[in-house]
C-alpha cells in the first residue's frame, strides 16, 4: 500500500469521533457537481502533466461514496484524471481534493471536474481511466516508471539517483543522475590570499533510500530519493541531507524535480562552493558535426552550436549542410559536402566543453574549450539566462536539464563537458564553483552583546535582537524545482525556447475565485471583488493594486534575488540613502513579519491573477524553508526579521505558522515538499523546551523553569502557530490527526476557561495533555490584563475564523466568547476596557491592522455600530491613510547608484496589515464603508 493510499483511508475510518454527528443537504442522495479550472495566467503551449487541488463545500460529498470524472473544457471529451482527497470537514466529507492530468499534445484553456454522489459506500478516488498510460515496475534494487514516452530507472541505493532516461523509441539519453557537492575548510580573506592552508572537499549523493507512490491506475507518479552527500576526495562527515521528489505523469516527456537540502553544514568551518546535479549524456556513434551544443540566454535565446562546427570555414561545405547544422537535423552524407571541407574535417577543433555562469541577476558568461588543459575561449553572453542547457545528436538522441529561476537563484551555472567523447556530462550547478564560496558566518563580532542588558539596549538603536550563537543557519533549507528533458534528436530551437517558459513558470490550474469562495473550504473571511462596489471601496482596491506591483517592482529593481535571498522582500525603508536598510538589524529581511503572506495569498484568492500566484508562490517557498528550521535545536521555529535570513536570535513558530503556507499547499495539489513542513510542525512545541522565547523580556520577579507540563505560552503568537498547525494536520488526517484534534479542542476550552480569556496574554501550557493554565503571575486565576500589538499579527484571526467554519455548531461557545471580547476590545477605548477588564489595555498600535478583529465581531454580533468603528480604525488610526500619494516617485541621477522608484512613505508592516485588513473588513462590514 503506498503513503496515498495510506493517508485515503485515514480519511475513510474513524471520523465519527471528531465532532458531533451533524446533517448536511446531500450527504446521502445522489447529487453531482462540475467544477470549471483554468490555467492560471495564459494557456500554456506544453501540458507535460499537473496537479491541482479543488475545495468542496461543507457535507455535500463523502470520502466513500464519490466519484471524480474529468472533461476537455468544451467537453467534448472524457480526459483521465487521478483524483484523491487532501483534507475532509469534520463529519467526513471531502473539503479540497486533488487532481493529476496527465500529458496531452492539446491544451486546452480549461477543463471540467465532476463529482458525483455513489449513494453506496465504495470510495472511488483513482483514475477514470482503467489505462492511464503509466507503468511501474519495481523489484528491491530499483525501479522503472513508464510514462509512454518516456522511461527512468531510479536505483534505492548508491551514489545514482536515476540510472538511466530512455526515450520512447528505447535510445538512452541520460545516465548516471548524481548529486555533486563541493566545500572547503576556509576562505581566503582569513588566509591573506595564502590558500595552501584551506582543505577542499568534493562529495557525491548517497540514496538512503528511495520509495515510489503510485496504484495500477495512476495518472502520477511520485519517486522520492532521501540521502546525504558523502565525501569522495579527503576525510570529512557527510554533509547537507537531501531530499529528491521526481514527478512523472503519463503520456509525459518531461521528468519534474523537487530538490530540497536541509543544511547541517558549520558555517566557520564548512564553506560551500559548489552545490549540482549531474547527468551522463551518451554520444556514441554521432559524428562531431551532428553533436549539439544549447544554452539558454534571456527571453528565450539559445546558443546554437555543434561540437564541431563547420559554419564560418574558408571553404563552404555547401549552404544545405550549414543549414542542417544550424538547425540541429542531420546533415547530409559527408559524401555529398564539397571535398575542400570533408577532406580537412580532421583539421577542425572539436569543442568538448561548455560553461554558463550566472554569478548576479545582472548578467552571465559563457566560455569554451577543446578540452581539459587547454585555454577557454570567451563567447559573448548576456543578461539573465532562462537556465536549460541540452546536449544531443541528430541520431542518437539528446538530453535537457532546466532550472526554474536560474538567474533569480544566482550563483548558478550550467557546464557541458566532454561532448567529444563517447559520453558527455550537463552539470546543472543551483551554486556555481565559479562564485565566492557560500560564507553562512554572522555578520558581525557579536559588538560587545555579552549581557541580556546589553542585547536589549542595542536592540533600541539597530532593531536586532542579537544573541551569541543564535545567529545560525543550522538546520534551514532550500528547495528548488528542475526538469528533465529527453529527445530522441536534436529538438528545433523553438521547441526548447518553450520549454525554457515552461520550466520558469510550470503550468497551474485553478478554480474560479468565486467558486473557492463559495465553499468556504479556505476560511471566509476573505470575498472575491463584487461588481457594484462602492468608490471607496475601489480606492481601496486600487491600493491593493499599488501594493503588490510596488513590491513586484521592488524586486526587480533592488535585485532582491540570490541563493538564499529569493522570494523574501525588505521590511522597513531609508529615506535618506533611498535604499532599503538591508544592513540595519532588524529592518532588513522581512521574514514574515506581520503576515504579509496572507495579503498576498487572500490577494490572490480573490482575484485570481497569475503575476500574484507567482509572487505568493516564490514568498511561500522562500519563508517555509529559509527562514525556518527544520532539524536542530530550533527545529520548527523561525527567525525574526533581520540582516541575514537567520541572524535575530528571536526563534519563534509566529515565523513559522503554516498558515502561511496553506493555500499553496491546497491550490497546488498537495505539494509534497510544503505538505512535508506542515506536519514536521506537529513537533515544534518540544523546541520550547530548548527556547525560551520570552527569555529577555520576563519580568525579573517571576522565576521561571522550563517545565514541559507548565510552558509559558503566548496564546495569540504561540498558539495561533500551534492551533495552525493542529487544525492543518486534522484537516489533512495527517498520521497524528487525533492527537492534532485533541489539542486544538483542550487548548481552546482551556482559553476560554481564563477569566480574562485571550486578554490575559500568557499561559502554562502542558505539552502531554494540551491543557493551558493560568499564568504563574495568576495562579488563582482572578484575571490579569496583559494585552500586546502582536499576538493578533501572526494569522490569529484567520485561522480562529476557519477553525469557526471547520467545526460550524460545534465550535465551542465559551472559546467564541473570549475570543468576541478581544475583538470588541481591543479597539475599543479606555473606559470601556477597563469597565470589562478592570485595567486598560494601555497604549496600544497597529489599529489598522487590528479593524479586521473589530470587522469580525460586527459580522458575527450583527452590529452596525461596531462596523462603522472598524472602517474609522482602518481608515483614521495608525498604518497607512487615504491621504498618502499612493504612488511611487522615480529617484535617479547621482542620489542613487541605478535608478529605482520610490515609496519613501511605505513600511511593509504597514502594507502587509493594510492589505490584509482590507480584504477582511471588505469581506465582512463593505455595507458600513
Amino acid at each position: 500500500m503506498s503513503v496515498r493510499q495510506a493517508l485515503g483511508l485515514l480519511a475513510l475510518l474513524g471520523l465519527s469521533n471528531s465532532v458531533s454527528a451533524q446533517s448536511y443537504p446531500n450527504s446521502s442522495s445522489s447529487a453531482s457537481d462540475t467544477v470549471a479550472v483554468s490555467w492560471i495566467g495564459d494557456t500554456p503551449k506544453i501540458n507535460s502533466g499537473t496537479t491541482f487541488g479543488l475545495p468542496w463545500p461543507r457535507g455535500k460529498y463523502q470520502a466513500n461514496a464519490t466519484i471524480f470524472t474529468g472533461r476537455e473544457g468544451d467537453d467534448d471529451g472524457e480526459v483521465p484524471l487521478q483524483s484523491w482527497i487532501l483534507a475532509s470537514w469534520p463529519d467526513g466529507s471531502i473539503k479540497w481534493s486533488a487532481h493529476a492530468l496527465g500529458a496531452s499534445e492539446i491544451v486546452y484553456d480549461g477543463y471540467k471536474v465532476t463529482a458525483s454522489t455513489t449513494g453506496g459506500s465504495k470510495a472511488k478516488r483513482s483514475s477514470n481511466s482503467t489505462s492511464s498510460g503509466l507503468t511501474v515496475s519495481e523489484s528491491d534494487s530499483e525501479a522503472t516508471i513508464d510514462t509512454r514516452k518516456l522511461t527512468a530507472t531510479f536505483p534505492k541505493s548508491g551514489n545514482v539517483f536515476v540510472s538511466e532516461i530512455k526515450t520512447a523509441s528505447g535510445k538512452t539519453v541520460g545516465q548516471n543522475g548524481r548529486l555533486i557537492l563541493r566545500s572547503q575548510s576556509g576562505v581566503e580573506d582569513d588566509d591573506e590570499g595564502n590558500s595552501t592552508s584551506i582543505s577542499k572537499f568534493q562529495f557525491e549523493s548517497n540514496v538512503d533510500n528511495s520509495t515510489v507512490e503510485y496504484d495500477d491506475s495512476s495518472i502520477k507518479a511520485l519517486v522520492t530519493v532521501r540521502g546525504t552527500h558523502k565525501v569522495t576526495s579527503g576525510a570529512h562527515d557527510d554533509l547537507l541531507p537531501f531530499i529528491l521528489r521526481f514527478y512523472l505523469y503519463a503520456n509525459s516527456d518531461a521528468i519534474r524535480i523537487v530538490h530540497t537540502l536541509i543544511f547541517d553544514n558549520k558555517p566557520g568551518q564548512d564553506f560551500i562552493s559548489g552545490i549540482g546535479l549531474r547527468f551522463d549524456v551518451p554520444l556514441s556513434g554521432e559524428e562531431l558535426y551532428n553533436r549539439h551544443i544549447r544554452l539558454a540566454g534571456p527571453d528565450g535565446g539559445l546558443l546554437r552550436e555543434a561540437v564541431q562546427g563547420i559554419t564560418g570555414l574558408r571553404r563552404d561545405p555547401g549552404a544545405d549542410i550549414r543549414t542542417a547544422q544550424y538547425n540541429g537535423t542531420e546533415t547530409p552524407d559527408v559524401s555529398t559536402w564539397a571535398t575542400t571541407v570533408s577532406s580537412r574535417l580532421k583539421w577542425i577543433p572539436a569543442w568538448a566543453d561548455y560553461s554558463l555562469t550566472q554569478l548576479s541577476p545582472d548578467g552571465f558568461t559563457l566560455k569554451k574549450r577543446t578540452h581539459s588543459g587547454q585555454s577557454w575561449v570567451k563567447i559573448p553572453g548576456g543578461t539573465q539566462s532562462g537556465g536549460l542547457a541540452y546536449l544531443g545528436g541528430a541520431t542518437q538522441g539528446g538530453f535537457a536539464v532546466a532550472l526554474r529561476d536560474f538567474w533569480k537563484r544566482y550563483p548558478t551555472g550550467l557546464d557541458i563537458s566532454n561532448a567529444a567523447s563517447d559520453v558527455g556530462q550537463i552539470t546543472l550547478w543551483l551554486y556555481s564553483p565559479a562564485a565566492e564560496p557560500m560564507d553562512l558566518r554572522p555578520f558581525h563580532d557579536k559588538l560587545g552583546e555579552d549581557t541580556f542588558a546589553d542585547q536589549l539596549d542595542a536592540l533600541e538603536i539597530t532593531y536586532e535582537d542579537y544573541e551569541e550563537g543564535w545567529d545560525t543557519p543550522y538546520g534551514i533549507a532550500r528547495t528548488n524545482e528542475i526538469f528533465l528533458f529527453p529527445f530522441d534528436k536534436t529538438p528545433d530551437s523553438d521547441t526548447l525556447a518553450s520549454l525554457i517558459d515552461y520550466a520558469n513558470e510550470p503550468p497551474q490550474l485553478a478554480a474560479e475565485p468565486q467558486y473557492i469562495e463559495e465553499t468556504k473550504a479556505i476560511g471566509s473571511y476573505w470575498a472575491t471583488i463584487p461588481d457594484n462596489s462602492s468608490a471607496a471601496a475601489q480606492t481601496i482596491e486600487s491600493h491593493f493594486d499599488f501594493l503588490i506591483k510596488y513590491y513586484q517592482g521592488q524586486i526587480s529593481q533592488r535585485k532582491w534575488y540570490g541563493f538564499w535571498d529569493h522570494g523574501d522582500i525588505m521590511h522597513t525603508y531609508d529615506t535618506d540613502r533611498h535604499t532599503w536598510r538591508y544592513d540595519i538589524g532588524g529592518y532588513a529581511w522581512d521574514n514574515s513579519e506581520l503576515s504579509p503572506n496572507l495579503f498576498f495569498w487572500n490577494y490572490f484568492l480573490r482575484t485570481g491573477r497569475a503575476d500574484v500566484y507567482r509572487f505568493a508562490e516564490t514568498h511561500a517557498r522562500h519563508t517555509g524553508e529559509v527562514d525556518v528550521y527544520h532539524i536542530g535545536p530550533y527545529k520548527g521555529f523561525g527567525t525574526r526579521h533581520g540582516v541575514q535570513h537567520w541572524s535575530d536570535s528571536s526563534k519563534q513558530i509566529r515565523v513559522s505558522t503554516p498558515i502561511y503556507r496553506q493555500v499553496f499547499y491546497y491550490l497546488s495539489g498537495g505539494d509534497e515538499r510544503v505538505g512535508e513542513l506542515l506536519h514536521e510542525l506537529m513537533d515544534a512545541e518540544d523546541t520550547f523546551l530548548t527556547v525560551d522565547p520570552r527569555r529577555k523580556v520576563r519580568d525579573p520577579n517571576i522565576t521561571y523553569v522550563i517545565d514541559p507540563t507548565a510552558i509559558d505560552l503566548d496564546l495569540g503568537l504561540d498558539w495561533s502557530g500551534l492551533a495552525s498547525t493542529w487544525f492543518i494536520e486534522w484537516e489533512r488526517r495527517g498520521s497524528r490527526w487525533e492527537e492534532a484534534r485533541a489539542k486544538l479542542n483542550t487548548t481552546m476550552h482551556s482559553i476560554a476557561a481564563l477569566k480574562n480569556g485571550f486578554v490575559t496574554g500568557l499561559g502554562l501550557y502542558n505539552i502531554y495533555t494540551g491543557e493551558i493554565a493560568p499564568p504563574s503571575n495568576d495562579p488563582n486565576n482572578t484575571g490579569i490584563v496583559d494585552v500586546s500589538h502582536l499576538p493578533a499579527s501572526f494569522g490569529l484571526p484567520e485561522i480562529i475564523s476557519q477553525i469557526a467554519d471547520f467545526l460550524g455548531d460545534d465550535f465551542p461557545k465559551d472559546f467564541e466568547s473570549v475570543w468576541l471580547d478581544y475583538c470588541y476590545y481591543y479597539g475599543a477605548g479606555a473606559a470601556e476596557q477597563t469597565a470589562r477588564y478592570g485595567a486598560s489595555f494601555g497604549n496600544l498600535n497597529l489599529k489598522q491592522g487590528h479593524s479586521r478583529l473589530t470587522a469580525y465581531a460586527a459580522k458575527k454580533l450583527g452590529n452596525s455600530t461596531l462596523a462603522a468603528r472598524a472602517w474609522n480604525e482602518f481608515l483614521n488610526t495608525d498604518g497607512l491613510s487615504p491621504s498618502l500619494p499612493w504612488v511611487a516617485e522615480r529617484i535617479n541621477g547621482s542620489l542613487v547608484l541605478s535608478p529605482v522608484d520610490e515609496a519613501a512613505w511605505l513600511a511593509t508592516n504597514d502594507a502587509a496589515l493594510y492589505g490584509l485588513a482590507g480584504i477582511e473588513n471588505l469581506a465582512q462590514v463593505a455595507y458600513a464603508l
